[in-house]
């Protein structure tokens, strides 16, 4: 009995040892946040660009580093967001898998509805003008239900044996996001149609998916500061056609929005894009409730 039992314990500590979680890293929060609702306990999820900050610029440290060295599966926004750091972050890391072209490197833009691309040449008169369309587009739910889908296509790739999981938590996100669908428009009525003024131009998919109208921005370019006469033209303009709001990402400075909202008599309403832009947006879910929750205060009818 004693042999046996010393059998058994040795062939516990001989077992091989449980496979290692499948590590994702995203390059934003929001991608993280749909990573998670498909990958649920089975992968590792992290990020790089945290919600409170401008994705455009994000300074690289080590840590990026050590996390894509690691990584399985790396996904970005698309469209040239990241263009001023993830390539060079991509290349340091060291990890061919990970690498344009390979299986562990996917473009979250494929497939979704991109507005606002641009038609004939582009020079820096533009301003920071993306050639490939406007990159803010995870804030229409219907591409985050797109996204969803291709995480775990490409999950089920790297991680077949896992497939199953990941198909049943994708369905669970997808049943859930059409029920919530149907509050955020409930919601989204109480201002739809309603004239609004943003600092930068983030936001074309959530205005087209809950109507709002976006007749004018702070930056007369995208990512070039404003000159007096504009802002004196802006709100001459707000006055004039009856805007509802001005509207500032969180990362930007309030100075001038403050400004503007105060001469031209309307709310300043700052309003995060991103999971993680405030206390509490935790989840895709919570990101869509705050914004919509922060516009119908300011802008219902």
């Amino acid at each position: 009995m004693k042999f046996l039992n010393l059998f058994v314990l040795a062939s516990l500590f001989c077992a091989a040892p449980l496979a290692a979680k499948v590590k994702v890293v995203t390059t934003t929060e929001d991608l993280a946040a749909l990573a998670r609702e498909v990958a649920g306990d089975t992968a590792e999820v992290g990020y790089i660009a945290r919600g409170y900050q401008d994705p455009h610029f994000v300074e690289a440290k080590p840590s990026y580093l050590l996390k894509l060295k690691k990584a399985r599966l790396f996904i970005q926004v698309g469209l040239e967001l990241e263009a001023g750091w993830a390539p060079a972050l991509l290349t340091s890391a060291r990890n061919p898998g990970i690498l344009p072209g390979r299986p562990g490197f996917m473009d979250a833009s494929e497939g979704c509805e991109i507005l606002e691309k641009p038609a004939g040449g582009l020079d820096r008169s533009l301003g920071d003008v993306h050639p490939l369309g406007n990159p803010h587009y995870w804030l229409n739910p219907e591409n985050g239900r797109l996204i969803a889908r291709a995480i775990a296509r490409r999950l089920s790739v790297i991680d077949p044996d896992n497939a199953g999981k990941y198909k049943a938590n994708l369905a669970a996100f997808e049943t859930r996001l059409t029920g919530k669908e149907k509050d955020w428009d409930a919601a989204a009525a109480a201002f739809k149609g309603i004239k609004v003024v943003t600092y930068h131009n983030s936001w074309p998919s959530f205005a087209k998916r809950f109507g709002l109208d976006v007749v004018d921005f702070v930056e007369p370019k995208p990512g070039i500061p404003p000159s007096p006469a504009h802002i004196h033209s802006l709100i001459a303009r707000i006055r004039a056609e009856g805007v509802r709001l001005l509207m500032v990402e969180p990362y930007f400075d309030q100075k001038l929005p403050k400004k503007v909202a105060a001469e031209a008599g309307v709310p300043l309403v700052i309003v995060p894009p991103s999971v993680g832009g405030e206390e509490g947006i935790k989840t895709y879910f919570d990101l869509f409730g705050r914004q919509l929750e922060l516009l119908k205060k300011a802008g219902g009818k």
